[in-house]
């Protein structure tokens, strides 16, 4: 049960793959953006290829919980994939994440440059991994 798990952003898109058995996430690299289009079609693409079964997408909020237009344009990215590749789309709220990406990081002492294009890619995998942790407890 392959997941394919995604952090959108205006100019790229993190992504994370989980293994075969839905349990662990694991970096698949970061997609730099070029048009709605080919941003719908390439996701897609990887999500077939990779065999998955669903998508996960973090969805970010405002600090209070409600969404804005960054949200928005994520839901539209996030649903025009699932469509394509005919998979479900489940959000995970991904408030801090970046922050908390960015810490682990900087712990694990990777340069300014390294954390800079690690981030988006680790980002994703933190969303999946937190959807993958409460998906297994259910």
């Amino acid at each position: 049960m392959r997941v394919l798990g995604l952090d959108i952003g205006d100019r790229r898109v993190g992504i994370a793959l989980s293994d075969e058995t839905g349990t662990i996430a694991s970096p698949h690299g970061v997609y730099t953006r070029r048009s709605p289009g080919e941003d719908v079609h390439h996701l897609a693409q990887m999500a077939r290829e990779a065999g998955a079964v669903a998508l996960v997408v973090g969805l970010p909020l405002h600090m209070d919980g409600t969404e804005g237009e960054q949200a928005a344009k994520t839901r539209a990215l996030a649903e025009a994939v699932a469509r394509d590749a005919g998979l479900p789309v489940h959000y995970v709220d991904e408030r801090l994440t970046s922050s908390e990406a960015d810490r682990a990081m900087v712990e694990g002492g990777l340069s300014r440059r390294a954390r800079k294009e690690r981030s988006d890619a680790l980002s994703a995998v933190l969303i999946l991994q937190a959807w993958l942790d409460r998906a297994t407890r259910t």
